[in-house]
């Protein structure tokens, strides 16, 4: 007690002047030392954390900034075009680094949240957005995101012209970039209906491709249910009842609803027949037009149960709805489903592709920034060979699935204005799926990658640079997994009797032709010449192994024809130094990994049994 009350005396307001207690010399010395030392401690108190701050990367104008792209444009697009087009491509390359960057982070901030009851009990279902959500909207129809490919103002080159223009939105579009691609596959689906269907045409159709944010409408595409994501045969128990008005009443439970807060959605479901009984399987799908919202602005018979906890795309709306009775319109011939939404994944798989190619142009970009402002061991990053080699690999891959998106949307294109050839055609149903899943994978590895340039910064989610790894992921996932597409490259093969892989064969072989006869690169195309006969070698007489290798088989496709684009790339022009490396880079890897692996294709069960040994389930 006496202790306690002799130091609460000591230090009250009362006593602290300094004579009262520092009596000993001993104390008194230690006082002025400590008064002596006051003006250095209060000058680093009033910095709190020091003088050093690691300025920040910065984004350059998307376009201007990269190279392939520029070029492609510059070969391609006509010189009468040429000029409006690349005009409002450098315009809009600034925009997206600038406004529309922000806003994607805002959207990243602010993810959507659902309130499903008021504070009088009623059920409301209501989907809020952040403000930067609605903005990118608005934005998507002023920069007519869709509208280009539609309007045809530039013939057969509007679609490379859209695609481009997503190309340079979808890092900085706060996943705004995923309604925009249901909604251009929306747009190709109505457009081609047939005219019995002209009321929905005449309503729809416009929306989905007007420039005014007013009138401008975003669809869904609502097919994945709990029983099965892209087995949609087995997996869709939607139920359509008749109605004598000719629409139809939708009871189901989809799943996996991404861009809920869309003005309308195409989906499947199976009608009804007189006999309350529906017909299972592909046959019994038929493809329906679904408004979300009636006359009086309410859900249409619509409940969303609950929002997806997603490890990406956080900035997308994603809800799992409980379709009560939702009046719907069915587009399809009964059991023809999956027929009609045919071309709705053409569109989707490319905008995937698009996106996973800009992703890695994203984090490029950054990490090349990054480098000119970032000091270690006493130098800037960008002056370290194995900073600069990295670098230069992830580039190679970048600019490699950037020539295959452009490829393929030129090539729909041209099938959009009706003039590709019946070679271009088949070229374009392989490549569709053959890019989306290459360049996915593309995706994961380059942006991952990317985050190492940063060091701990890239594990940061304040940087907003995490975001791009967590929403690459998706890219892999959605519109068909790695295997589902694999099996579908087989299915068009099976499908074309083989024409899909002779048309892929020719184009190859005559895109290589030149840089043949070229010193720089008449090597790598020998080997790509010899890939290609071994692997369509391989498909020709290795039938027994198509399940198990078509992972394998996809990746050599794909390789060995973005190495054929390359290398024409290179030639057309003007064989510049960087061309050159690219082209020779990529044509120096493993072209046909399903003959490099032939060993591995074994059909007895070792695969199994290595994965479940020692497994205790059932």
């Amino acid at each position: 007690m006496f202790r306690v009350s002799c130091i609460n005396r000591i230090f009250s307001v009362n006593s602290l002047n300094r004579s009262n207690y520092c009596t000993k010399p001993e104390f008194r010395n230690a006082t002025q030392r400590i008064d002596k030392s006051e003006g250095k401690q209060a000058q680093f108190s009033s910095a709190k954390i020091g003088p050093f701050f690691q300025s920040s990367p910065q984004l350059e104008n998307q376009y201007t900034g990269d190279a392939v792209l520029q070029s492609y444009v510059h070969r391609y697009i006509p010189e009468e075009i040429l000029a409006p087009i690349e005009t409002d491509l450098i315009r809009f390359g600034e925009r997206v680094a600038t406004e529309v960057y922000e806003l994607g982070l805002q959207c990243e901030r602010e993810p959507p949240q659902l309130l499903q009851f008021d504070a009088w009990g009623n059920r409301v279902d209501q989907l809020i957005t952040s403000p930067a959500w609605k903005r990118q909207h608005d934005i998507s129809a002023e920069e007519g995101l869709i509208a280009n490919a539609y309007e045809r103002k530039y013939g057969e080159w509007s679609r490379l012209y859209q695609v481009i223009k997503l190309f340079l939105y979808s890092p900085s579009s706060g996943l705004y970039s995923c309604p925009l691609a249901m909604t251009d596959g929306a747009a190709r689906v109505i457009k081609q209906l047939p005219s019995a269907y002209s009321w929905i045409k005449e309503r729809a159709y416009p929306r989905l491709i007007s420039r005014d944010p007013a009138q401008f409408w975003t669809s869904g595409q609502w097919m994945t249910e709990r029983r099965g994501g892209s087995d949609v045969a087995s997996g869709t128990e939607t139920v359509a009842v008749p109605q004598s008005d000719g629409s139809y009443r939708l009871h189901g439970y989809k799943w996996f609803s991404s861009a809920t807060d869309a003005n309308m959605t195409l989906t499947l479901a199976r009608v009804e027949g007189p006999d309350k009984n529906v017909i299972e399987g592909t046959k019994g799908l038929s493809l329906f037009y679904l408004e979300v919202f009636d006359e009086q602005k309410k859900l249409n018979n619509i409940q969303v149960q609950k929002m997806k906890n997603k490890l990406g795309t956080r900035q997308l709306p994603t809800a799992e709805l409980l379709l009560d009775g939702a009046v719907a319109y069915r587009i399809s011939d009964e059991g023809r489903g999956v027929a009609g939404i045919s071309n709705m994944l053409t569109i989707s798989r490319i905008h995937n592709a698009l996106s996973s190619a800009a992703a890695m142009r994203r984090i490029l970009s950054m990490a090349r920034d990054y480098s000119t402002r970032r000091k270690a061991f006493g130098d800037y990053l960008k002056n370290y060979p194995l900073h600069m080699q990295t670098l230069a690999r992830m580039e190679v891959e970048a600019r490699a699935a950037t020539i295959l998106v452009l490829e393929v949307a030129r090539l729909l294109g041209r099938e959009d204005t009706g003039i590709a050839s019946d070679q271009e055609s088949l070229l374009l149903r392989l490549l569709t799926p053959l890019a989306k899943l290459y360049t996915a994978k593309q995706a994961m590895s380059v942006v991952s990658e990317g985050l190492e340039c940063f060091g701990g910064q890239g594990y940061i989610e304040d940087t907003g640079l995490p975001g791009l790894l967590r929403d690459s992921q998706v890219l892999t996932i959605w519109e068909g997994t790695t295997n589902i597409l694999s099996l579908d490259v087989l299915r068009a093969i099976t499908k074309t009797q083989g024409e899909v892989l002779v048309a892929l064969h020719h184009s190859v072989m005559s895109k290589i032709q030149k840089a043949s006869q070229t010193q720089e690169l008449k090597d790598h195309s020998h080997r790509v010449k010899e890939a290609t006969l071994k692997v369509m070698n391989f498909v020709q007489t290795n039938p027994d192994k198509a399940q198990v290798a078509a992972r394998d088989l996809a990746y050599s496709l794909t390789r060995i024809y973005i190495a054929s684009l390359l290398l024409d790339h290179a030639v057309e022009c003007g064989m510049t130094r960087t061309d050159i490396h690219t082209a020779q880079r990529w044509c120096e890897g493993d072209l046909a990994p399903v003959v490099s692996n032939l060993s591995h294709y074994s059909t007895t069960p070792e695969d199994l049994h290595l994965v479940f040994q020692n497994y205790s389930g059932q």
